[in-house]
């Protein structure tokens, strides 16, 4: 450096404006998230409160069969005298019944919550 032209002068340096910059009304739902700001929020909320609803749907009808397949025993007990090549109607109903019944619900469950996230990421989703 020469002393005689003193000190450096200071260079702004700035990028051209883009053309694909957001507009000032664009504010995404990730940044939302992201800051975990009220909006954000309120979409966690949102997906949390659908999953919760649909699980205590699914297994309020899953309880429903369930406690059924006894009441139906206690007042109509002539199925109790019933046989199917000698194994009692009763043990068929339980142990044959309950597992299909099992795998529905379960189904059920993860094909309805599958489709609850896919909503939110598409709700989310910026592009």
């Amino acid at each position: 450096m020469n002393p005689a032209q003193g000190p450096p002068q200071r260079v702004r340096v700035t990028a051209p404006r883009s053309a694909g910059r957001l507009h000032p009304g664009a504010y995404p739902v990730t940044r939302e998230m992201a800051e975990q700001s009220e909006v954000g929020e309120l979409f966690v909320r949102s997906l949390i409160r659908s999953q919760f609803r649909l699980a205590v749907v699914v297994a309020t009808g899953f309880l429903v069969i369930l406690i059924g397949i006894p009441v139906l025993l206690a007042v109509f007990p002539q199925i109790g005298d019933l046989s199917v090549f000698t194994v009692p109607v009763p043990w068929l109903l339980l142990g044959l019944g309950v597992y299909p019944l099992v795998i529905s619900c379960a189904a059920l469950y993860v094909r309805s919550a599958s489709r609850n996230e896919m909503r939110f990421r598409d709700l989310v989703d910026e592009d």
